[in-house]
């Protein structure tokens, strides 16, 4: 769509918070949203339609793609959905049931999902104070790997493997070896982690804390590489002379550009160059919290989710609905200047 700003809402959007949207590896067309409405849907955001619904028991805490099959989990189990039987994506015209295969379970909620080409494996992060790896041919679980605590995000920096956790606990895996951990960290925020996402170029890792600020970390642990690490403060807003401070949510990379996307709990979306410590751009406030981000593989699209995410000790007099927004993006709101 050129260098002009078009900005959309999707159709038949999820009917509860949320959780995670996801695009496919290699098109910016398909989209994945899960929802605490115990959903999983598939979204060609091209003709603005939902071409697929997956009906959970329980609510769907994240969501990811394994080429042509859909990954997801909710609680306590993981699942693979075989949506697309012989088909391709291209084909799928209507809603319709799927199939599905359980991969495994854990002992308490699985928060957080990734599918790693690497090992052709199945990672998942669960409130157990676990990960597993599973191989999706079998499925077989290959490894259980201790965590320090709840697992609350997880992310893929090629082999590299980070997982965070409560009490504010990183941990830095190896996929080639998974016998022992490669780094033990602490957050340098103060604060509950909230989401890490890892750089495109795999040097490190953002993370982000409910108390509205956002570290950019290095895996190499020279001391000379330790010095480039800091963090920052966003997503805080000033009423009557008083500092309101949100929760950082969501981050997503840009592949091509290095640069990142945050959003938070103010209902902004600001897109940061973390090299050059810059902020590029904010958008408009959307209407509610920003629950989740996700740039297409090319960079030209992000998926924006926003769900009241009850954060505040009163409800409000209406509750915002739940809504996923496709932004297409330029190269001036994401390119490091």
């Amino acid at each position: 769509m050129g260098e002009s700003r078009t900005e959309f809402k999707l159709k038949t959007p999820p009917e509860d918070g949320i959780s995670s949207v996801k695009f496919g590896p290699n098109s910016s067309q398909f989209l994945l949203v899960s929802s605490w409405d115990n959903s999983v849907r598939l979204y060609d955001v091209i003709t603005n339609n939902m071409r697929l619904k997956y009906t959970h028991e329980r609510p769907v805490l994240d969501v990811c793609f394994q080429v042509r099959i859909i990954l997801f989990h909710s609680t306590f189990k993981a699942k693979v959905i075989n949506d697309l039987s012989n088909s391709p994506l291209s084909t799928i015209q209507s809603i319709m049931v799927c199939s599905e295969t359980i991969v495994g379970t854990h002992d308490n909620a699985v928060r957080a999902v990734e599918y790693s080409s690497e090992v052709n494996g199945i990672l998942t992060g669960s409130w157990d104070s676990t990960v597993k790896l599973w191989d999706p041919r079998s499925p077989n679980c290959v490894g259980t790997y201790t965590q320090p605590d709840k697992v609350y995000t997880m992310s893929l920096c090629g082999e590299k493997f980070v997982v965070g956790t409560a009490n504010r606990k990183v941990y830095v895996w190896d996929l080639r070896n998974m016998g022992y951990v490669h780094q033990r960290r602490e957050s340098s925020l103060k604060y509950q982690t909230r989401c890490i996402r890892c750089f495109p170029n795999k040097q490190g890792y953002v993370l982000s804390s409910i108390e509205g600020r956002v570290a950019v970390e290095y895996l190499d642990t020279s001391a000379e590489v330790q010095k480039k690490k800091y963090a920052f403060k966003c997503h805080r807003t000033k009423e009557g002379g008083i500092e309101n401070i949100y929760p950082v949510n969501a981050i997503s990379f840009h592949s091509g550009y290095n640069t990142f996307a945050t959003g938070g709990s103010d209902g902004y979306v600001n897109i940061w160059d973390g090299f050059n410590k810059k902020r590029l751009c904010q958008f408009h406030r959307y209407s509610a919290s920003i629950a989740s981000l996700c740039f297409s593989h090319d960079g030209t699209v992000l998926a924006i989710a926003c769900s009241y995410m009850y954060e505040q000790e009163t409800l409000p007099e209406n509750i915002p609905e739940d809504n996923v927004f496709i932004r297409y993006v330029t190269d001036q709101e994401t390119k490091p200047k």
